[in-house]
């Protein structure tokens, strides 16, 4: 059977962070990576196209000289996040997507989406300018076993939305269940999701 090496692979969700962190995390991942689809939940989070900028040139200054590495920027979506703000990020050849975190859903989320009804117009200029929308799938009703929480937020949230915008590119980051697998699957085109092997490792 023929083999395949990728030298340079890419990688598809990192969290380089900033601060006295960055250089480290930076020059990491440039040692085995071409490019990678940096996350955007610093504090504060990245949440507009100004932002993101700042942020690669932080980046970039933290690369050695040796190094070759291409950041992919993403802006940080909040109740906030205008059409505006998504035309901008369309025009900057740096951003390739928008991230929604649920409020209170992971590290450094507390400015993420408590709905989504009041972001249609945000979300429609997404679709418009064919900006990819990140997801981190989850509900945060603490009510819902945190095994649960994926496929409820599938139900509740992301098949809706998959069929009232039809042509949003949507990217499922680091899914952890079959549900997830299924949704994936069995979805209308530009509907993908990332697996990171390390949250396979949580189960009962």
């Amino acid at each position: 059977m023929p083999r395949i090496t990728i030298t340079r692979p890419d990688d598809w969700h990192i969290h380089l962070r900033d601060g006295d962190v960055l250089d480290r995390t930076v020059n990491d991942v440039a040692l085995w990576a071409h490019r990678a689809v940096v996350m955007p939940n610093l504090t504060p989070p990245v949440k507009t196209a100004a932002e993101a900028t700042q942020y690669h040139t932080l980046i970039m200054a933290a690369l050695a000289d040796n190094k070759r590495f291409e950041p992919l920027m993403t802006l940080y979506l909040t109740d906030a996040t205008t059409p505006q703000d998504i035309k901008e990020a369309s025009d900057s050849e740096l951003i390739c997507g928008v991230k929604l975190y649920p409020a209170g859903a992971t590290t450094n989320s507390a400015a993420g989406v408590t709905g989504l009804e009041t972001l249609k117009p945000t979300l429609a200029a997404m679709q418009e300018c064919d900006l990819p929308l990140l997801i981190h799938g989850e509900v945060t009703d603490p009510d819902v076993d945190i095994f649960d929480r994926e496929a409820k937020f599938i139900e509740h949230t992301l098949g809706p939305l998959v069929e009232e915008f039809p042509t949003l590119r949507i990217i499922l980051e680091h899914i952890t269940t079959q549900d997830s697998v299924d949704f994936v699957s069995e979805s209308r085109a530009g509907v993908a999701a990332t697996i990171t092997p390390q949250h396979l490792l949580f189960d009962r």
